[in-house]
């Protein structure tokens, strides 16, 4: 892996703008507090990686690669460490309606870089792991490792890619965002009643400026029965960010854009909240989160995935469903 002196060279010659003094170590050690939260306690290991496609399946079958896991225990973020509790403090105060409004009139304003999705790939990689040494696996191999648990089950192509860059958005932390409580957590909608069914309730988002808003905090809010969740302002962060780069620059289908910008919003698909937002389209789409999500949660193993073996069916993959081979980030 390049040095990270190296790597700020590159990053400048591809247009790339990128926040060097970001502590990657810092955000990959939050990322994975959180998912251990949200994550079912995993005991025994994944099964072998295989590198063989078996016959393709609905994406809707019984994943089958998780079989051998404990999932006795789910969301235990009452007993989380403290990290994850001062985060969600001040994701809760800080994603408000104007700061929403923000990120979305920025990102639509600035291209932050151009360059591959496997070059993305690397960046993150170079970005988060380069500043831990003690770390196990690197993020291409975290990547690898979800795209290889869909692959094993036989789930259909764009599945696979779906799960190699789900998680790619983590880049924007290296970008434009303004702390790690931007880029990472569960999401939520802003512009309405803050649901109890958010991490840590209601009443986390005292300090919250739209609390007790007599619009945003009333009901439905600036929404309306039905209206449909891709008119409705999730709050701003790495899978949100990612789905506005994916949806203009790739031909992945709606069920792909939903597991990508929905796979965090555990309020919505883990306990029902927002129902009254949603349209016959969300519906089908819930499905589809729902059945991606266990290959979120628990594809990580001590099986380390042989990453150059890997790459040309995965580059293959990439070509397939994003036309240009540069997109902007």
């Amino acid at each position: 892996m390049a040095p990270g002196a190296t790597f700020v060279d590159s990053a400048v010659e591809s247009g790339a703008v990128f926040n060097t003094k970001r502590d990657g170590k810092a955000l990959e050690a939050l990322s994975d507090d959180i998912d251990a939260v949200n994550a079912l306690n995993p005991s025994g290991k994944s099964n072998n990686i295989k590198n063989s496609t078996p016959e393709e399946k609905s994406l809707y079958d019984e994943s089958v690669f998780d079989k051998s896991k404990d999932k006795s225990q789910f969301r235990q973020y009452t007993t989380a460490c403290d990290r994850v509790k001062n985060f969600y403090h001040e994701q809760h105060t800080k994603q408000t309606v104007a700061y929403n409004l923000q990120a979305r009139n920025r990102f639509r304003a600035t291209t932050r870089a151009r360059m591959s999705v496997w070059e993305a790939m690397e960046k993150l990689n170079t970005l988060i792991d380069e500043s831990d040494p003690d770390t196990t696996l690197s993020q291409i191999e975290h990547l690898l490792q979800s795209a290889e648990a869909i692959r094993r089950d036989g789930k259909p192509r764009w599945m696979q890619l779906t799960g190699l860059i789900h998680d790619l958005g983590k880049l924007l932390y290296f970008f434009d965002a303004k702390g790690q409580w931007d880029v990472v957590g569960d999401t939520f909608p802003v512009g309405c009643a803050f649901d109890d069914r958010i991490i840590y309730g209601r009443e986390s988002f005292k300090s919250n400026p739209d609390y007790s808003h007599e619009v945003f905090d009333n009901g439905l809010g600036i929404y309306f029965p039905g209206i449909g969740l891709d008119n409705v302002m999730l709050s701003w962060g790495h899978d949100e960010y990612l789905y506005h780069v994916v949806k203009g620059q790739s031909t992945l289908p709606d069920e792909a854009l939903a597991m990508i910008r929905y796979h965090s919003f555990y309020p919505w698909h883990n306990a029902g909240a927002y129902e009254e937002l949603m349209n016959e389209k969300d519906r089908q789409m819930l499905r589809a989160v729902k059945a991606f999500n266990p290959y979120d949660l628990y594809s990580k193993s001590d099986e380390l995935p042989k990453v150059e073996e890997l790459r040309p069916y995965y580059e293959e993959l990439i070509d397939e469903f994003f036309p240009e081979k540069v997109i902007n980030w």
